[in-house]
């Protein structure tokens, strides 16, 4: 019988599984943190660690544990229909929960004895636990010759525009041009499931960002956000 402890919680602008972009690295406005916990809080843990750019962080689908998993599933890259081994995927619904992702350390900041490593462009839902952190090793991690398959270049990006009522209202709420990008980039993904992306569909979404609860449109590839409202 094994146990793992976090050894830190992520926070992210990500407040719900729907809209997190599908690989690190998608939407690079969103920085976020890992707050490093217990026994894991000690400056010893992290020394050199600023000595590198990249990080790899091993986490768990904690949203996804209790669902269990299937030995195929529906990849978003392959529209949603076809079927895939879980292991020839990325899938959230694993046999052990365990993701991955390849992530910018910034820095690290501390507030007291409380240690945080920043982070770039992360993957993540806020509140996400951590259970292990490794240096990303370039000559070793990056494999120029490398193919991936199905997923073997960047999701579509689509343009995004705010209608006057929900460009009023971010800046109302936020004033700040971060949450702006974020907010464009999220959307710009297309978070909608993936068998909805080639049919016409007039349903508004609504995405949970920040504090912010956003409503967005996708018609004829151009997403339009209708409003935005803190909750």
């Amino acid at each position: 019988m094994y146990t793992i402890d976090p050894i830190g919680i992520i926070e992210s602008p990500y407040q719900e599984k729907f809209a997190v972009p599908r690989q690190p690295r998608l939407v690079p406005a969103a920085t976020a943190r890992l707050k490093l916990l217990g026994t894991a809080n000690t400056p010893e843990a992290v020394r050199g660690i600023e000595q590198f750019s990249h990080l790899w962080l091993l986490f768990l689908f904690d949203q996804n544990l209790a669902a269990g998993w299937k030995p195929t599933v529906r990849p978003p890259r392959l529209g949603g229909n076809e079927r895939v081994g879980v292991f020839a995927s990325r899938s959230t619904f694993r046999p052990n929960g365990i993701g991955m992702s390849a992530v910018e350390l910034k820095g690290i900041t501390k507030q007291g004895e409380q240690l945080f490593l920043e982070l770039g462009s992360v993957d993540l839902v806020n509140h996400t636990p951590v259970i292990d952190i490794k240096p990303y090793i370039p000559y070793s991690d990056a494999i120029p010759q490398a193919t991936g398959g199905y997923a073997d270049h960047e999701p579509e990006r689509l343009p995004v525009v705010f209608s006057p009522q929900a460009q009023t209202q971010l800046n109302r709420l936020t004033g700040h041009h971060h949450e702006q990008q974020v907010i464009e980039q999220v959307l710009a993904q297309d978070p909608r499931p993936a068998y909805k992306k080639n049919q016409l569909d007039n349903k508004e979404y609504a995405v949970n960002l920040f504090n912010l609860n956003v409503k967005f449109t996708v018609l004829d590839k151009l997403v339009t956000v209708t409003s935005i409202e803190r909750f």
